[in-house]
């Protein structure tokens, strides 16, 4: 960051101005900015061959690239970073696009998941973009546990909150299970929940079960663990992923080249069960952070950007994301406020409703 803050100080004011031209220039077309376009938007009446001469030393710093063999430029990575970081105007919230998203969520849904799906199909319609919402994990206190076998080698666990919420998961049970197993292992757990959360529940099992291994059933064991492991995973934070508007960037595709990437992206997203990592970075601040390409593995081949903003509950702890997948043109000025302004929103809308 310093670097690249100290490479826009030390640029003259023409520079930093052609710069800026052509990474506006870019985002709002997507194709390459020339020196002749320029010079009928400069503040100052400079030649073209001058803005060129700029454009070179740009180039030759790592903020531009000549795609093709015209004279035409459009930003690197590092430029677009630097654009962000040192030059972007984030615009005030339209009214149009925050009467979008109001209406959207103004339905006052009473499931969370119905409530933040919702969400992400107003994210993609306002920007355009793909959406992405990662939804907090269900913390209410455990009412009722059960196991039912569904065939030799497919269970369901279900879980009823105290506040009426039920999940229901289907997991693949080790070898052996009965329905007496099942029965025993949801009594042990049922003996344990009461009051409890199902993180606090975990931790609970975990002591039980190596205070009385010996008196266990192996079959109960094995079913305890497995069940819970459908809801605990270690490592694992969020309940999960909802991702809507891939049409939308595929539809904003015409080259074939860039619909492979953004096909790869996506099957990189629904492949990957933990997509913790590609938001941990998010976690570090409050506010709206952006990925801009290969700063986050998770886009390093799709070549895509992320623009995403952790929300929170009323303990100002963080519970969840809410972000828009584009291409690197993204219109960062507009969409940075969208996506704050919802991740604001749906952090209320949480926490008014762990108030009801």
């Amino acid at each position: 960051m310093n670097d690249r803050q100290n490479i826009l100080e030390e640029m003259s004011d023409r520079s930093r101005e052609v710069f800026r031209r052509v990474v506006e220039g870019y985002l709002d077309t997507g194709g390459p900015v020339g020196s002749r376009t320029l010079t009928r938007s400069m503040s100052e009446k400079v030649s073209a061959a001058t803005i060129r001469n700029v454009m070179q030393d740009l180039e030759y710093l790592g903020l531009l690239d000549s795609p093709h063999i015209s004279a035409g430029r459009i930003p690197t990575h590092l430029g677009l970073r630097m654009f962000v970081d040192g030059l972007l105007e984030v615009r005030d919230l339209e009214r149009g696009d925050r009467e979008k998203i109001d209406a959207t969520m103004g339905s006052n849904e009473r499931d969370v998941a119905t409530m933040l799906d919702r969400v992400g199909s107003a994210l993609s319609g306002v920007t355009h973009g793909a959406s992405l919402v990662l939804a907090p994990k269900h913390e209410a206190p455990i009412k009722h546990i059960e196991f039912v076998s569904l065939s030799p080698d497919r269970a369901l666990a279900v879980l009823v909150f105290a506040d009426g919420h039920v999940e229901n998961r289907v997991f693949q049970p080790a070898a052996g299970q009965t329905p007496s197993s099942m029965r025993e292992a949801a009594n042990f757990l049922n003996a344990l929940a009461a009051g409890k959360t199902l993180s606090e529940l975990r931790d609970a099992i975990q002591a039980e079960i190596k205070n009385r291994r010996q008196e266990l059933d192996v079959l109960a064991r094995a079913m305890i663990e497995e069940g819970l492991a459908v809801w605990e995973n270690e490592g694992e934070t969020y309940a999960r992923l909802i991702v809507r508007g891939r049409s939308n960037l595929l539809a904003d595709s015409a080259e074939a080249e860039e619909l492979d990437r953004i096909r790869s992206l996506f099957d990189d997203l629904e492949r990957k069960r933990d997509i913790v990592d590609f938001l941990e970075l998010a976690e570090e601040g409050e506010g709206v952070r952006i990925f801009i390409g290969s700063e986050n593995k998770l886009f390093s081949l799709s070549g895509s950007s992320l623009v995403v903003s952790p929300y929170m509950n009323a303990d100002r702890k963080i519970i969840g994301a809410v972000g828009v997948i584009g291409p690197t043109r993204l219109n960062y000025g507009r969409i940075v406020p969208i996506v704050d302004y919802t991740a604001q929103l749906v952090g209320r809308l949480l926490s008014d409703r762990g108030k009801g």
